[in-house]
């Protein structure tokens, strides 16, 4: 049971359904640190989350879908630095342009911190060997081309053909 227990791989599979740029960091930041821990890992990417798989990328914030995202300047006078900015839901949707403003203060602010792009993280699990597995009644449905996206892509299949791996898997996670 021991040489058993020690020659374990730990694997886990994940499932990213959001493409937003903050909803993108979950999936490779855990990938990529497991893979880095040595454990087989999967993503399977549906829907929405497909897009963090194509080759061009732009990726934005959406905060008025996300009300417990706080606001915080990314440059400035450091008082104002680290004040969170409670701005109410609806002046969001009212006021053109935001989501451009909160996606560019979040990129600020995440270049500001040293934290890795989208890209970077993407590229780390690729090489780690992280599978990277569409889902193919997305690409369908939402009429995409395999060559809409990056080489990395691991595999093409459906739910059915993923959630084996998953069943089999030590950690399961919907990111």
């Amino acid at each position: 049971m021991a040489a058993r227990e020690a020659g374990h791989v730990p694997s886990m599979t994940l499932i990213a359904t959001k493409g937003t740029l903050d909803m993108a960091y979950p999936p490779f930041i855990l990938a990529s640190t497991a893979a880095a821990l040595g454990w087989e890992v999967s993503i399977f990417f549906t829907f929405y989350g497909l897009a963090l798989l194509k080759k061009d990328l732009d990726l934005k914030v959406t905060p008025l879908g996300n009300p417990a995202m706080p606001m915080k300047l990314p440059s400035g006078p450091a008082w104002l630095r680290d004040h969170e900015l409670n701005i109410p839901t609806a002046l969001m949707a009212a006021v053109p342009g935001f989501e451009g403003l909160a996606t560019a203060m979040m990129k600020k602010t995440l270049s500001n911190k040293g934290v890795a792009a989208i890209e970077e993280l993407r590229e780390l699990c690729v090489e780690a060997d992280v599978k990277l597995v569409a889902c193919q009644m997305t690409v369908d449905l939402f009429g995409w081309e395999k060559e809409d996206f990056i080489p990395g892509v691991s595999d093409w299949v459906g739910a059915a053909s993923f959630l084996p791996t998953a069943l089999k898997a030590d950690v399961n996670l919907f990111v």
